[in-house]
């Protein structure tokens, strides 16, 4: 149990830490290239969620998510004695994805971006942790069970 909320909590720092640079050295109207025409950081404030989407909603989607929350929190301690360790692991991501997005929207009432690939919406290290943990979630949904 330390380690999954420890996992959660590294998330969380290294997701806020990031935004937090993001916020301090980047202009949304000036993107900076990492790798030209392949990766910039461009600072966005995002207030729907995906892709934007709902974003007239702010207040609405911030009590889904509040509440999206505690139920994985119980979902997570409910299950930690009998979920696999990679379930373990990608409720973990998606938990501390979530809770970095959750932060930001309580102080900016939007999800700061930075990450540009130029070919998909602008996003962030929350992102892409609560994406890696669904996606090791779904594959251990079509993983078949050890029989004892």
């Amino acid at each position: 149990m330390i380690f999954f909320y420890g996992l959660v909590g590294a998330i969380v720092l290294i997701d806020q830490l990031t935004k937090f640079l993001a916020l301090r050295f980047l202009s949304s109207q000036t993107p900076l290239s990492i790798v030209p025409k392949v990766l910039d950081f461009t600072l966005v404030k995002n207030p729907g969620v995906a892709f934007g989407l709902f974003s007239g909603f702010a207040p609405l989607l911030f009590t889904l998510i509040t509440c999206s929350l505690v139920f994985l929190f119980f979902i997570a301690n409910r299950s930690h004695h009998e979920a696999s360790l990679s379930s373990r692991w990608a409720l973990s991501l998606i938990l501390g994805g979530a809770i970095g997005n959750w932060i930001d929207r309580l102080r900016f009432a939007a999800v700061i971006d930075f990450i540009d690939f130029r070919v998909w919406p602008v996003f962030n290290i929350a992102d892409s942790a609560i994406t890696i943990g669904v996606c090791l979630f779904a594959l251990n949904l079509f993983r078949p069970e050890k029989k004892t």
